[in-house]
């Protein structure tokens, strides 16, 4: 597993939470949001695991619904819960970003 990878894995459920709290979303779209992002090797095979995960967390739900083109898609929603892991991602996600960025930045000289 590559360094990146490695990395990826640890924030991954955090940026699906935050995708899907801003609207329902389905699988296959999850994938190409995070592609939009940048996330380029990101892949379904990656994100639906998550998603089952996330699931039987109770920190999103599955709706199956009608698709304007094909079969039924199933969209996720946050839980109350899920709302709540997602403020905490992002709390312990500002704490590590922060001193990270300060470090690389000033090439880990305290000034």
């Amino acid at each position: 597993m590559t360094l990146r990878s490695q990395l990826l894995k640890g924030i991954l459920e955090g940026c699906i939470l935050s995708i899907i709290q801003h609207q329902p979303t389905y699988g296959y779209e999850l994938s190409v949001r995070l592609q939009d992002f940048g996330l380029s090797d990101v892949s379904e095979g990656s994100i639906y695991p998550i998603l089952l995960r996330l699931q039987r967390e109770n920190l999103i739900k599955g709706e199956m619904k009608k698709s304007e083109a094909g079969p039924k898609r199933k969209y996720y929603h946050l839980t109350s819960e899920g709302q709540e892991a997602l403020k905490e991602f992002i709390y312990h996600w500002e704490t590590i970003k922060q001193p990270v960025e300060r470090i690389i930045d000033k090439g880990g000289k305290i000034l």
